[in-house]
């Protein structure tokens, strides 16, 4: 007998019918099998136990889970959320579950992450880690690769790690803002990027400051560094302005970074119009609003898309290694 707190098995459900355990397994799991009779009789003491197969174990006979992980840095992000979206609707298309993880940043938080996904053998994991900074190495990248479960990076790539991944083209786009903001008469440019020595922010700035270098004009660039979050961008352009800084424009280096510095614009009363903002990826439902917003226009459900199909054919060809693949953003303008 049950207790109403504790869970109903197959055992449970034998014993009530008077069946063997073996008989009830099967018709739970292959009803195709038991007599229609046998099987309402089953499923009707199912219902009543509030039975709930043991997923796992189930799956642990098949060796395979039929859940994918997904370890992200940051949900705020929209372009993060139109990722997972995609990723999660063409998983699901192949009969995968979804484990998301949000690591809000947090060292400590992504290791537990990977560890859970770990415990519960998922068959595949897509990652985006904190940081991409070449001295970040965690701890459990040997685990995982001594686990043999696939893994896709996407966005951020960890320094020597021995996974496939789905990247964006950073110094292209920094170079293709770069020649926009040139090409309406800005020369002296504010680029607010992500943390100094994340490989995103190196190559975004690189390519920017070639654009510059280009010029037969004489151009000037400052930047100011923090994170690819909203609050330390506000922060950082607020005391820019401040001073009494007056660039030709802004050039952000992500969409969360563009909202901090569209915060600190609005406190001190200025608007586009008085300091041009550019940004790499778009910002959401600025057209509510009617803010012509250029921007280099990246994907997000492309990057999905590659990422999930990246991971099943490793799933599908165990020990191969695909090819790593490359986002590249396109000028996102007012009448481009």
């Amino acid at each position: 007998m049950t207790t109403k707190n504790s869970k109903a098995t197959i055992a449970d459900i034998a014993r009530r019918v008077n069946m063997t355990t073996t008989t009830v397994s099967r018709a739970l799991n292959k009803p195709e099998l038991v007599k229609q009779e046998t099987l309402e009789r089953i499923q009707a003491v199912a219902r009543e136990l509030n039975y709930v197969p043991n997923a796992f174990a189930r799956n642990l006979k098949n060796s395979k889970s039929g859940l994918i992980g997904i370890v992200t840095a940051s949900l705020y992000n929209p372009f993060y959320g139109q990722m997972i979206k995609t990723i999660s609707r063409e998983a699901k298309k192949r009969n995968y579950t979804i484990m998301l993880f949000d690591t809000d940043a947090t060292e400590s938080i992504e290791a537990k992450a990977i560890e859970t996904l770990l415990s519960y053998q998922v068959d595949g994991i897509i990652l985006s880690a904190i940081s991409d900074d070449e001295d970040y190495k965690p701890a459990y990248l040997d685990q995982l690769q001594r686990s043999n479960i696939p893994v896709v990076q996407v966005d951020r790539q960890l320094n020597s790690a021995p996974f496939s991944g789905v990247y964006l083209d950073n110094y292209l786009s920094g170079y293709r803002g770069g020649q926009y903001l040139l090409s309406k008469g800005h020369r002296n440019i504010l680029a607010v990027a992500g943390p100094k020595k994340s490989q995103i922010s190196i190559l975004r700035y690189q390519g920017l400051h070639q654009a510059l270098e280009d010029s037969p004009e004489p151009t000037s660039i400052d930047v100011r560094y923090g994170d690819y979050t909203q609050g330390p961008a506000y922060e950082e352009v607020k005391r820019y302005l401040n001073e009494g800084h007056r660039p030709d424009a802004i050039f952000a280096f992500n969409v969360m970074i563009t909202i901090g510095i569209m915060k600190a614009m609005s406190e001190l009363n200025l608007s586009m119009d008085d300091i041009p903002v550019f940004g790499i990826d778009e910002l959401p439902n600025a057209d509510i609003f009617n803010l012509k917003f250029p921007c280099i226009y990246h994907d997000a459900s492309q990057l999905g898309e590659m990422a999930v199909e990246m991971l099943l054919n490793q799933i599908d060809h165990p020990g191969t290694r695909s090819k790593d693949k490359i986002v590249r953003g396109v000028l996102q303008a007012p009448g481009s």
